[in-house]
């Protein structure tokens, strides 16, 4: 049987790698692209590998993105994440992935879907189609190229890139005239009844994506875990699954528990944390407390995440400059500074601008540096069966 190719490039993107596509690239409809896409990433794999496809058989390299140039006129370029499950036909664009968008204005300007300055910095307009929301990168330019490498260090990535800033406008969508809410329940801390688990404490709230932070204790943890220490216990992780996904029918985004494990596996993202303490991260690197502000773990697709999702990082942000949190009971003084936090791959900075409005906070933009990186460009191959089936 012959086979069928599509026109891709293959990114690195903060602490993620994904296959970038422009929406022309693919079939029009819905159902046949994702058909594909699966196909291209290597899902649905029961041995979970991925090895007859471009993913990585983790969440953070189980990725596609869509980019096209902007139909908004306050923005440059349109851009789709796809979550792909790993051992299930399902690819979830509910949320957005934050490592990945510092590839997307990288992309948009090396497929020339936008006019970039030749040199100093070009500005890009990202409109995120998943959750409504708009991004600017900050894209570093030198004689009319993009610039990749660089000696921006990024921890979770072994080499040295050029520095991706990068501006999340108004994250929790209060601004939007649909009315968006920062906390979906109204409540900056919730209490949830978990079977299993028992009563949790936790603060949900959309920023980014939609986000859901607990006290490492609530899963009697320290919070300085690494992936070995939590992704081998089978019944710690489906007790982590269970908070999760019921958190997520407390926020409006599932009508039960079993919907938002089978069809919203990407989000909300279950968050723990804690105050400072020391661990040596996945590099063997010791990570003084005296330089951090809490230590921060994120499950991503069912599994401890290596690093920190960029929108995790987005939502530890904005979490941390509210008052009555769990996050700003841990960095009280998280105002007009950057937050660090201690993640499983090493430290990261993040900030938010926050202030009142009626009595209401609002958060304004939050920001964090990434990188990013081309590491294929041509195409990618697919049976051609796919397209009759």
């Amino acid at each position: 049987m012959s086979q069928q190719s599509f026109k891709a490039v293959y990114m690195r993107g903060g602490t993620s790698k994904g296959v970038f596509f422009q929406p022309d690239w693919l079939p029009a409809e819905p159902a046949l692209r994702d058909r594909i896409l699966l196909r291209v990433v290597g899902s649905p794999d029961p041995y979970g590998q991925q090895i007859d496809g471009m993913g990585g058989a983790t969440s953070s390299t189980s990725k596609v993105v869509l980019v096209s140039r902007s139909e908004r006129e306050d923005c440059d370029v349109d851009y789709r994440f796809g979550q792909v499950a790993i051992d299930r036909p399902v690819i979830d664009w509910s949320g957005n992935c934050g490592n990945l968008t510092s590839a997307v204005g990288l992309f948009a300007i090396t497929q020339g879907l936008i006019d970039a300055p030749r040199d100093g910095h070009a500005v890009v307009r990202i409109w995120q189609a998943n959750i409504g929301a708009k991004i600017v990168a900050h894209v570093p330019m030198k004689d009319g190229h993009a610039q990749e490498e660089g000696d921006f260090i990024l921890d979770g990535v072994s080499f040295p890139s050029a520095e991706v800033k990068l501006e999340f406008i108004d994250p929790s969508g209060d601004g939007d005239d649909d009315g968006g809410s920062m906390f979906p329940t109204g409540n900056s801390i919730d209490l949830l009844e978990v079977p299993g688990v028992g009563q949790v404490e936790a603060t949900l709230i959309n920023a980014g994506n939609p986000a859901i932070f607990i006290r490492a204790a609530a899963l009697g943890l320290q919070g300085n875990e690494l992936q070995a220490q939590v992704n081998g216990n089978a019944v710690l992780l489906a007790q982590a699954e269970a908070i999760r996904a019921h958190a997520a029918v407390r926020m409006g985004l599932a009508a039960t528990p079993e919907q938002a494990t089978a069809e919203r596996p990407h989000t909300p993202k279950l968050s723990f944390v804690a105050p400072a303490s020391a661990y040596v991260a996945a590099n063997g690197e010791a990570i003084d407390p005296a330089t951090l502000d809490l230590n921060a773990r994120i499950f991503s697709m069912g599994k401890l995440h290596h690093a920190m999702t960029g929108t995790g990082a987005v939502a530890i942000a904005v979490a941390s400059v509210i008052p009555g949190t769990l996050l700003s009971a841990l960095v009280p003084d998280a105002a007009g500074r950057q937050v660090r936090f201690g993640h499983p791959s090493g430290t990261l900075a993040v900030g938010a601008e926050a202030h009142q409005e009626q009595g209401t906070w609002k958060v304004s933009k939050a920001v964090m540096s990434r990188s990013a990186r081309r590491i294929m460009s041509g195409e990618v191959h697919v049976p051609a069966q796919l397209l009759n089936n």
